[in-house]
């Protein structure tokens, strides 16, 4: 498993956490096609994000513009959580890596508006990382 589909599966799997509050490991093994298996990656993303979301989400809170954590749709809440642990807590990948591959999985899942919105917020959670 190569780690855009790494992070593809580990999307799924934090969004169906969020949305059914499934236990993660039940949630990894629903989002897994027949005969894959999940990656280190894809498990550090999952189970990285759960534990740091505390953290996580006040951060994305003050980079919120006119919207609340609670009103950010599922998916794009389940991508910028997982982006900005691996921007935050992964070294060995470059934080610019990180940042596109969000906002390309964004765009693959909920479009080009979609796109721009995780775009924004991620850009001001970087803004306020380097300060």
């Amino acid at each position: 498993m190569n780690r855009r589909v790494a992070r593809l599966r580990a999307a799924q799997a934090l969004y169906q956490i969020d949305l059914t509050e499934s236990d993660a490991n039940i949630a990894i093994e629903s989002v897994m096609d027949e005969g894959e298996t999940p990656s280190s990656f894809m498990l550090d993303l999952v189970h990285g994000t759960l534990e740091h979301k505390s953290t996580i989400d006040p951060l994305i809170s003050a980079s919120l513009q006119g919207w609340t954590l609670d009103r950010m749709g599922l998916v794009d809440r389940a991508i910028v959580r997982m982006t900005l642990y691996e921007m935050k807590h992964i070294e060995d990948i470059p934080v610019n890596v990180s940042f596109n591959e969000g906002i390309e999985l964004a765009k693959a899942f909920g479009g080009e508006e979609s796109g721009k919105f995780v775009n924004g917020v991620l850009s001001k959670a970087m803004e306020d990382l380097h300060k």
